[in-house]
């Protein structure tokens, strides 16, 4: 199965392959950018798979808090230790931290080299190896510091989620639920009729995602329209991994707190109804997602959104559902609003 995306900007294009995997034939020199973890469990099978004239292979620490300046200088290091040079390619093994810093550490090394992601994790198979978002986090805030940097390729196998964690793997279907809530009812629908148990139905999820990801980053490659949708639940979520060093959720948990905050501003502004944010609330529960976080000082975290990438002009731009399978974009909600919101939270 694949899915070309078309950048309009750029002129290019590259193809996102679900479970067609069999050979990668690189020219030159290759770095493979794992963890521990992943390169336990995968390496081998992709070295085995893997063709090139020279391989370096880099592991970073496993963890969000990982995902910083430090760890983007031992990348780099490593790269020009390996000599590696502009016709080089990296390869990201691993989930959404791997494929963020290794684009990144690709965007920035020698001006920018070619690289691919292969995502293990099922948030990183639907949203962070998409579309070209890479970057790391600092003491300000989350993804604040990247590039919209695109791949060569993007390679989805849906049995690496067969080692996955239960919750890393209901962390990568909150992030499927954001797209369905602001893009396909009937999407919606199927997170409420079915358990993704099932190979068959992992694959569908998966296919969906890349298939309205590669339609939203084909009209808006930098995020100056449309694809700001898709940080629907993202406003609050970041806030609340700043808050507590991304150390207590992982990234599709603060996603989901971060969409039920969303619909609790969505339900006062009469964008959504009662029974639709129980109904979303509900669905996230099932895939045993969290919706609730205690905030200490609300008007630290309301404060906290003006650093969101987002905001412009002292403006915080928020992204809510207009009922189930539809979005707008709100920057013109009043602050008393905004603070009930977070008062319902506290």
């Amino acid at each position: 199965m694949k899915t070309q995306i078309n950048l309009k900007e750029k002129n290019k294009s590259y193809t996102v392959y679900i479970d067609e995997l069999d050979k990668i034939t690189l020219k030159g020199s290759v770095a493979i950018v794992t963890n521990q973890t992943v390169g336990g469990l995968w390496l081998k099978e992709i070295l085995g798979l893997l063709e090139c004239d020279k391989l370096s292979i880099i592991s970073i620490p496993d963890g969000e808090e990982y995902k910083n300046f430090e760890t983007l200088n031992q990348i780099l290091e490593q790269l020009f230790i390996a000599k590696l040079d502009r016709s080089s390619t990296l390869i990201a093994l691993g989930g959404g931290v791997v494929s963020d810093i290794t684009g990144f550490a690709a965007s920035i090394y020698e001006r920018g080299i070619k690289f691919i992601n292969i995502p293990t994790t099922l948030l990183a198979q639907v949203d962070a190896s998409v579309g070209g978002k890479t970057g790391i986090n600092n003491k300000f805030g989350k993804n604040l510091v990247g590039a919209f940097y695109q791949p060569e390729a993007v390679y989805c196998q849906s049995k690496f989620l067969s080692t996955l964690p239960k919750r890393e793997f209901s962390a990568g279907v909150a992030e499927a639920i954001k797209m369905a809530i602001t893009f396909d009812k009937e999407f919606f629908n199927f997170f409420v009729q079915n358990d993704l148990k099932s190979s068959e139905e992992i694959a569908k999820v998966i296919s969906k995602c890349v298939q309205i990801k590669a339609d939203v980053v084909s009209k808006d490659e930098k995020e100056r329209g449309i694809r700001a949708v898709l940080n629907y639940g993202h406003t609050f979520a970041h806030v609340i991994e700043n808050e507590t060093k991304y150390t207590k959720f992982l990234h599709g948990e603060a996603v989901a707190i971060g969409i039920n905050m969303a619909n609790h501003l969505a339900l006062k502004l009469n964008l959504l109804s009662l029974d639709e944010l129980n109904l979303i609330k509900q669905t996230l529960a099932k895939f045993s997602l969290p919706t609730h976080y205690k905030i200490k000082d609300c008007e630290h975290f309301y404060n906290a959104f003006f650093l969101d990438k987002k905001s412009e002009q002292s403006k915080i731009k928020f992204i809510l559902p207009d009922g189930i399978g539809k979005f707008c974009v709100k920057d013109d909600v009043d602050k008393d609003i905004v603070m009930s919101v977070l008062e319902e939270f506290r």
